[in-house]
């Protein structure tokens, strides 16, 4: 995905008239009205007066609710005033987020027409049943038929998962990420389940009938939904929610794998693994040098240093980096050159398709 400078808007829960078990818009996205005109062309000036950049293009992002259910009249007043800094050459494209059952020809001629460049569908599990028990009110054909659609109207299509829903199990993960990917959308966001204030969720929490995640194995399981995707090359542009006053661990989220360095502990896991791995075949027993990216420098340390303490513990290994100028995933180890490449498609056909072809 090439690079954007994002200005958001918030329509909390506008245009759903679905209440998922896991959902509280105005919570998740700290903001709990629309805004109107006025507002909403302040909000947009604002963030234009910051990006001092002006060769990165602009786009605005109807973020929060299901945008293409909304109110028809209300939804082409949005889109007239986004457009209007289209026209004046402040703005490049405008890109929403929706569901895909709120998804046809009808709705995305209008859309064209406004110069919407992209659609996120929030599509959650491609298992019908954890649909159901989390109350998304609609079927997995719809996401195939309104990605089909997407793509067909030329415009870029990203899908959203979640990890550990209500219903959820390691194989039904994988088994969504495996289809999404077949879809091949241009990205894909991937959120772990949290427990939220006012939700169907937390009630079921505080029964005893849904059992949050723990980081650990949130992170065990998103490192494979990550490994998936890349395995086919869809980046992931979110793992993980963003922090915000409401969302933190003082806030909204009552249970659940929180961290305000997700997808950080996510890849820090992921080269770990990929470590160990080379090191392993390579048989380096000695302390280890590694050569890399200036970028991958933190995910090999891992947050607070932690893959140096495991193999220090494990295998009373010291490691120290140093930085080259080969790409990224491109590692040293010892003067040894390892692929992230080769790691990846290993993990997928030893360990995912065994397990995605067993469900």
């Amino acid at each position: 995905m090439n690079k954007c400078n994002i200005i958001p808007i918030f329509v909390p829960h506008l245009g759903c008239p679905h209440d998922c078990i896991f959902c509280n818009q105005r919570k998740i996205t700290n903001f709990i009205d629309a805004l109107d005109e006025i507002d909403m062309r302040k909000n947009i000036e604002k963030y234009i007066s910051y990006f001092k950049n002006k060769n990165i293009p602009i786009e605005i992002a109807f973020y929060g609710g299901s945008f293409t259910g909304l109110d028809r009249n209300l939804m082409i007043s949005y889109l007239s005033i986004a457009k209007d800094y289209i026209d004046k050459g402040l703005v490049d494209s405008i890109r929403l987020s929706t569901r895909p059952d709120y998804i046809n020809k009808e709705i995305l001629e209008v859309l064209v027409k406004y110069n919407v460049k992209t659609i996120e569908l929030g599509i959650q599990s491609m298992t019908q049943s954890t649909l159901d028990l989390n109350n998304r009110g609609h079927n997995v054909d719809c996401v195939y038929e309104a990605s089909s659609l997407i793509k067909e109207y030329g415009i870029n299509l990203g899908l959203q998962m979640m990890v550990g829903l209500y219903g959820d199990t390691f194989e039904t993960v994988l088994n969504t990420a495996f289809k999404l990917s077949k879809i091949n959308p241009d990205f894909v966001r991937v959120y772990p389940t949290l427990t939220i204030k006012d939700t169907e969720l937390e009630r079921l929490y505080y029964m005893k009938k849904y059992i949050p995640m723990s980081l650990e194995d949130s992170i065990y399981l998103c490192k494979y939904v990550y490994i998936l995707f890349e395995y086919y090359n869809i980046p992931i542009i979110r793992l993980g929610l963003q922090s915000s006053d409401n969302i933190s661990e003082d806030g909204d989220v009552v249970a659940g794998p929180y961290h305000p360095a997700f997808r950080e502990l996510v890849e820090s896991s992921i080269y770990k693994d990929f470590i160990e791995y080379y090191m392993n075949i390579l048989n380096i027993k000695n302390d280890l040098i590694i050569e890399c990216n200036n970028s991958e420098v933190s995910k090999i340390v891992g947050n607070k240093k932690l893959n140096l303490k495991y193999f220090k513990e494990k295998y009373n290994m010291n490691i120290k980096t140093k930085t080259h100028i080969l790409d990224k995933n491109i590692l040293k180890l010892n003067g040894n050159i390892i692929y992230m490449n080769d790691f990846v498609n290993y993990i997928f056909e030893k360990d995912i398709l065994r397990r995605v072809n067993e469900t």
